[in-house]
């Protein structure tokens, strides 16, 4: 930071290094519970790993926390730079145990995680020194991915390096799971819920998240309440998984043991509901071939997408009034309906020129007029993508690589937009894209009106006078403006180094994905992709979570300090 904050630089950087530091404490915390994971499944190398990297975690945050401990409580400019270096911070560490696993295990021992009978005919060996092997923990030995791998799960992007995820160890496909389900309800809002720090400097800290409602007055309640309907949910999403699981028909589903379906449950469970999308199946949710984990799955990931003050309503009043009657649950459910239905009119009208786009059989056992087995198989899959697009999960059933652009560009749709604000969703949301939509149209009217007019607006059950309304178009406007920006700029550079064989429509698909910090692929995503285009998809994940104003505030403090 520059000289002329010098007089401030001590305070200012106590409190951050205090509370970034008390984030890294808990994320040691959560490496400890892993190593129990890794104990449980035998794997001593990845709980050697896991107790090294917590270690090291605690001690860093231990000291930076001791001592700056009597620093102040942060304000609003130390509560975004505090957040934008968290998630920085924490994505950082986080990476130490896929890194320091894949070093500790020698590709021999690699071997043994690639499931038995496994398909591997088009698996591609990864040298690792002078041997090589078709787990794709090797690909974590490199420092790049392993950050990708944990900012991705961190942010709930969903993005991944591991190409084969059951080649993975049980502790590190539960670390990636693990951190998502942790990250989609924020690890800054984890922390003030344990620290009970009551005050103006756990509300800075919330609202640096970009979490605006609260449910009941005290933010330390609020967090707590959150969390509570978080691990309630998870273990009702594990139950109807598994009971969908063992209930498909599918060749993969039958195969599957009692222990394996309910890892799989779990995972899947944790991180469709916290809508972070990493999987622990080698093609995603498109492994199972299967209509009834898709359907199971839709409430899931819905639910994710929903803000949690509403949750909180409805179950504590036990109506379902509250859906209708809030602004973005109403909206979120209006635009999931007209996407599915366009989504699907796009896809029926290029079956006939597109080849493994869809699923290969019906899954209705009776006919319906005017759709074959191919057009119901793609509704189907439009249902299903539409969905876990704009509620951010990123859950994939159909190679959408192979879908015509038009569709894609329609995607790139619900990935910009995403869901309920207050909600795990990434992207614009639908709060700030209905305030954009109202502060046009109002501008526009303002024109017609004499200039002694009363000017108000409406947005939701709220009137708002002429500077609530221009205050609030502006907020919005700018954020939507900037993220717009981001995705332009990043998706030109994506385009350029990603290869002759990926359109433009696939850049922005994928650059989109990982801002919206969704995790569906056109296929750029990969060990392979290039380093310039994978470090820019770190900042993409990074500013997505955040909504740009945090980073923007953190980078302003490192070159000129905070100081107005």
């Amino acid at each position: 930071m520059s000289g002329r904050s010098a007089g401030r630089l001590p305070a200012d950087l106590g409190i951050i290094a205090r509370d970034v530091g008390s984030l890294v404490l808990m994320e040691a915390g959560l490496m400890t519970v892993s190593v129990v994971v890794a104990l449980g499944f035998g794997e001593l190398r990845a709980a050697l790993a896991f107790l090294t990297a917590g270690g090291a975690t605690a001690l860093i945050g231990g000291l930076a926390n001791r001592r700056f401990d009597d620093a102040p409580e942060p304000k609003a400019k130390h509560g975004m730079v505090i957040a934008a270096g968290g998630w920085l911070t924490v994505a950082l560490f986080g990476a130490l145990p896929l890194f320091l696993t894949a070093w500790l295990t020698p590709p021999a021992a690699m071997e043994a995680f690639v499931p038995a009978g496994a398909d591997t005919a088009s698996w591609e060996p990864i040298a690792v020194g002078g041997s090589t092997t078709l787990s794709s923990l090797a690909y974590f030995r490199d420092p790049l991915h392993a950050v990708f791998e944990s900012m991705s799960g961190w942010t709930g992007s969903g993005l991944t390096m591991a190409v084969h995820e059951p080649s993975l160890p049980r502790a590190i496909q539960w670390w990636r799971s693990f951190i998502q389900w942790v990250g989609g309800v924020g690890v800054i809002v984890l922390t003030v819920s344990i620290l009970s720090r009551p005050g103006s400097g756990s509300y800075a800290l919330y609202r640096s998240e970009a979490r605006e409602e609260k449910i009941h007055p005290s933010v330390v309640s609020t967090v707590r309440t959150v969390w509570k309907l978080v691990v309630g949910y998870t273990l009702l999403s594990v139950a109807v998984l598994f009971a969908a699981i063992r209930a498909s028909e599918s060749a993969y589903a039958e195969s599957l043991s009692l222990g394996e379906t309910a890892w799989q449950a779990l995972n899947h469970a944790m991180t469709g509901l916290t809508t972070g999308g990493f999987s622990v199946t080698d093609n995603s949710i498109a492994t199972y071939g299967s209509p009834l984990v898709e359907t199971a799955l839709l409430p899931i990931m819905v639910l994710g997408a929903i803000a949690f003050p509403v949750h909180y309503v409805v179950l504590r009043d036990r109506s379902l009034r509250e859906l209708a009657g809030d602004l973005q649950t109403r909206w979120l459910f209006l635009l999931l309906a007209a996407g599915v239905a366009v989504l699907s009119a796009q896809n029926l009208a290029s079956v006939s020129v597109t080849s493994g786009a869809f699923a290969t059989e019906s899954f209705l056992s009776f006919s319906v007029p005017l759709l074959d087995g191919a057009g119901l198989d793609a509704v189907r899959d439009s249902t299903f993508q539409w969905i876990s697009a704009m509620t951010a999960t990123g859950f994939q059933s159909a190679p959408i690589g192979n879908w015509v652009a038009g569709a894609k560009v329609l995607v790139v749709v619900a990935m910009v937009l995403g869901g309920a604000a207050g909600s795990t969703v990434g992207g614009i949301k639908i709060v700030r894209a209905y305030t954009v939509a109202r502060g046009i149209a109002w501008q526009f009217s303002r024109v017609f009106l004499p200039k002694n007019a009363v000017v108000t607006a409406r947005i939701g059950d709220r009137t708002l006078d002429r500077e609530t309304m221009e205050r609030e178009f502006g907020e919005a406007a700018i954020v939507t403006l900037l993220w717009l920006v981001a995705l332009a700029a990043s998706s030109l550079v994506l385009v350029n180094v990603a290869g002759p064989e990926f359109t433009y429509a696939d850049a922005l698909f994928e650059v989109a994905s990982a801002q919206g910090n969704v995790g569906l692929s056109s296929g750029i995503t990969g060990p392979s992709m290039s380093p310039l285009a994978e470090a820019m998809f770190l900042f993409n994940m990074w500013i997505g979570r955040l909504e740009i104003i945090p980073v923007l505030v953190f980078l302003r403090a490192g070159i000129w300090g905070l100081n107005p």
